[in-house]
């Protein structure tokens, strides 16, 4: 009996060199528009202690619940996760490494998490985050230069006219705990009228239930009481501010009361960008202020804000919206050869066109001599130009350049290739 075929785990994809083309692309597109606000790189382990997720994400949150991957350490029997979000490790590595008291830290991630949920189209076991989090600021402005970042990206990527921003304010964890108790009291007196999602949050995590997708609960809603009239008065001042400072930029955006966001550290502003190209899985970005997390896993009193992008679905909306900005990997210059001493020639060639044009691609053909088969490799990568080197080239210390889209090829001389090349690629 064959032994069973080893398929990837269900949920986690792998990502082939043509899809690695468009990631690499919208990476460096993500990271050049970082760097150009002053924000820099931190990476965290993929792993770490469950603690940390629990007293960040919240015991009671779906995610710590029943999404987690935990397990033991073999060693040393304590309890380790795979992150699940990439704020808590950032959190933790700031507290550990004395990177945030009485300091300003802007920092940007990107990199895998991980989380047990059922597969679907934009939802995956194993996803890509990219985030910012910025440390001690506590004013709007620092609110409103993180959206003016993500709206330049949108611009960036070819999408901004497909995500619209939605916006909240949350207020203190003293003025979310009023409307919680009035939230629940509320919905107690229409038990018959929740699904088993909302009554199983009820007394958990209530404000979950205004993000449920029932559209029977969003009715309920209707005369639930309202956020907004529980905010403290430095939240509502903070709201208007970023608000005009939104207005002032030109940032159009909706304020949904609705708008929680599922993870138990955030207070204040809170916001998502969200698309109507994706079906279900809309939201494309999400984050907001946290300035409890810090104190709550250990450090001093910081104020902090961040967001987080998932990138599988920020890259399935480029390509549904966007598809000029396409993979690509093609190749730019093709090395073709035959006969004694001639692949020599054409890997020192390519070495040396590499050196003048490190951002060009360019491959050696190996593995055949005759002539067509080698033109045929070349139109298969998509080869702009071909370096052809027979022995009669090695006796002429030539090369002839062909440009494979107009057919036309020229005698150029060995010393002069890499000079002839950039001349005609630019």
């Amino acid at each position: 009996m064959a032994e069973k075929k080893i398929q990837a785990i269900r949920g986690m994809n792998d990502l082939l060199p043509t899809d690695c083309m468009l990631w690499q692309q919208v990476e460096e597109t993500v990271k050049r528009v970082f760097n150009s606000y002053g924000y820099n790189e931190i990476r965290t382990p993929i792993v770490e202690d469950t603690a940390l997720f629990k007293r960040a994400v919240g015991e009671v949150t779906d995610i710590v619940e029943k999404e987690m991957y935990t397990f033991n350490d073999r060693n040393e029997n304590e309890s380790i996760t795979l992150r699940p979000e990439l704020t808590a490790g950032c959190v933790r590595a700031g507290i550990e490494h004395g990177l945030l008291y009485n300091q300003e830290q802007r920092l940007w991630y990107f990199g895998p998490a991980f989380r047990h949920e059922r597969p679907q189209k934009g939802r995956y076991r194993q996803f890509h985050q990219f985030g910012v989090e910025v440390f001690g600021l506590t004013g709007p402005d620092i609110d409103a230069e993180l959206i003016l970042l993500t709206a330049r990206l949108w611009k960036a990527l070819g999408i901004a006219e497909h995500t619209t921003l939605e916006l909240n304010s949350i207020g203190s964890l003293e003025s979310r705990a009023n409307y919680k108790q009035a939230l629940v009291s509320y919905l107690e007196q229409h038990q018959d009228r929740l699904d088993e999602d909302c009554k199983r949050r009820l007394y958990t995590n209530p404000l979950r239930i205004l993000d449920s997708k029932n559209a029977d609960i969003q009715e309920l809603l209707n005369e639930a009481p309202k956020l907004f009239e529980y905010l403290d008065a430095p939240s509502y001042e903070h709201f208007e501010g970023l608000c005009k400072l939104l207005d002032d930029n030109g940032i159009k955006y909706n304020i949904n009361q609705r708008l929680v966001r599922g993870l138990d550290y955030y207070n204040r502003t809170v916001f998502e960008w969200v698309t109507s190209s994706l079906g279900a899985q809309g939201t494309v970005c999400g984050g907001g202020r946290y300035d409890s997390l810090v104190s709550q896993l250990g450090g001093k009193s910081t104020p902090a804000v961040g967001f987080a992008i998932g990138a599988e679905r920020l890259i399935l909306l480029i390509q549904s919206v966007n598809p000029e900005l396409k993979s690509n990997n093609n190749i730019d210059i093709y090395m073709i050869s035959s006969g004694d001493k001639t692949l020599a020639v054409a890997q020192q060639l390519a070495e040396q066109l590499r050196d003048v044009m490190p951002d060009k691609r360019i491959m050696t053909n190996y593995g055949t001599s005759n002539f067509k088969k080698q033109f045929s490799k070349a139109d298969k990568h998509g080869a702009k130009i071909a370096i052809i080197i027979g022995e009669n080239e090695i006796s002429a210390n030539k090369v002839i350049i062909k440009n494979l889209q107009s057919g036309e090829q020229f005698d150029v001389a060995q010393n002069s290739v890499a000079e002839y090349c950039m001349n005609i690629m630019d």
